[in-house]
């Protein structure tokens, strides 16, 4: 008898891989309550409705990527495409609105989309989602997106770029509505059939498509960052202040909308270059209106959610190269360098730092090549000028600095380079 096998696109987590999950989740609940969040929990299934008002009808959740089911009483039900629709409805239904303390949540659990399952992206997938309530200060904007950096750094992944952008409100997008329209109206036998169809529904939605031949019609597009009213352009320059004072670095990303309905005024998205097209790790955004369409108190909203799936696929992808490769290559420009380059790579080993180095006196530049194919992180540089003065020359492979350290203290200061 044939055995029966998990759902594509539904994956079992088991030992060996749990542990990164582990690892991820308790950063996650480290990072979110040291900033005042509390731990939420809710269904996997809701009432159809909460996600067609909360998320859109327009969007390609709703429409084409949600698990619909009827029950006997015939009320259509779906299994949840994302989280902020179902902390809002639990955050109306408890009235946790009129208790001040409880205004910032955080949750982690599956969420289900039926997508073609791709790398990264599954059809049961997992959420850190964070989600904070009653503050319309751009200040909080920029402070949950550092919260959303600390928490990477935390965790251990690089290699990321912070991308912001602005929606304006729903009055600045209903003039931009039009105008975009009558830009898509001159190329739209162009477009594909989603676009098509969004170029009349939701505009906006066009610029999230992966068709090239949408992305070339959409150059030159009118921009919406470029529309936005007074006060949402005041907001925008307030958030970008406070992401500079905060030294966390952005890129102004005006084509970003994310895929959601309900954001308005500041968005962001953590992008990699390392998951081909699926290439946000997490991302988020305001949603002012949201608690007030889904029947609560006129309330601002922002969040974020990290795909965790993404994000242990790029920590393993960095663990194996860091594995591949070694932290520091010594270069060593003569005997007597090449005795104490010796001794050090042997010290540096004992210390728990993969080293490697040169013994077949090549030159300088020979050396440097043959360090860039092992991918070091450092170069230290030893040759006799170095060794009279009793210091070595360390060069930082990803940013090309130099500096001198002192031989008798490099051990000690490569360990402390290696272990922030």
């Amino acid at each position: 008898m044939e055995s029966i096998q998990a759902v594509k696109g539904m994956n079992d987590i088991l030992p060996g891989q749990i542990e990164w999950w582990q690892r991820v989740e308790e950063t996650a609940r480290r990072v979110m309550e040291d900033f005042g969040y509390r731990e939420i929990r809710t269904p996997a299934m809701e009432k159809l409705e909460l996600f067609a008002r909360g998320i859109g009808d327009s969007t390609d959740i709703v429409e084409k990527e949600m698990y619909v089911l009827e029950d006997s009483k015939g009320e259509k039900l779906a299994l949840r495409p994302e989280a902020t629709a179902s902390v809002v409805r639990a955050f109306i239904q408890h009235k946790l609105h009129a208790d001040p303390l409880m205004q910032k949540f955080y949750a982690i659990g599956p969420m289900f989309r039926h997508e073609r399952p791709q790398k990264g992206r599954y059809r049961q997938f997992h959420q850190i989602d964070v989600e904070a309530f009653g503050m319309d200060d751009p200040m909080l904007d920029a402070e949950i997106i550092y919260m959303l950096r600390i928490f990477l750094e935390r965790v251990g992944l690089s290699g990321v770029v912070l991308h912001i952008n602005s929606l304006g409100c729903p009055e600045c997008r209903k003039t931009y509505r039009k105008v975009l329209q009558d830009f898509l109206e001159k190329d739209a036998e162009t477009l594909c059939p989603d676009c098509q169809r969004r170029r009349l529904t939701n505009p906006l939605r066009t610029f999230d498509c992966k068709v090239e031949r949408c992305r070339e019609a959409l150059e030159g597009a009118p921009l919406l960052l470029e529309s936005i009213c007074g006060a949402c352009s005041d907001h925008f320059e307030r958030v970008k202040a406070s992401l500079y004072a905060l030294d966390t670095p952005f890129v102004i990303n005006p084509r970003m909308v994310r895929g959601l309905d309900y954001y308005m005024r500041t968005t962001f998205e953590v992008i990699t270059d390392r998951l081909g097209a699926q290439n946000a790790v997490g991302g988020g955004g305001r949603y002012n209106g949201l608690v007030k369409d889904l029947g609560g108190p006129d309330l601002p909203g922002i969040g974020f959610a990290i795909g965790m799936e993404r994000l242990i696929l790029l920590l393993q992808q960095e663990r194996e190269e860091s594995r591949r490769s070694p932290k520091i290559f010594i270069a060593a420009l003569d005997d007597a360098a090449r005795q104490k380059g010796f001794l050090l790579t042997q010290q540096f080993r004992n210390a728990g730092i993969e080293t490697e180095m040169d013994y077949e006196g090549r030159s300088l530049k020979s050396q440097m090549r043959r360090a860039d194919k092992f991918s070091a992180r450092h170069v230290l540089i030893l040759g006799e000028e170095e060794l009279a003065r009793g210091e070595i020359q360390l060069r930082d492979m990803t940013d090309k600095s130099q500096k001198n350290l002192s031989l008798e203290t490099v051990v000690e200061a490569m360990k402390g380079i290696y272990k922030q």
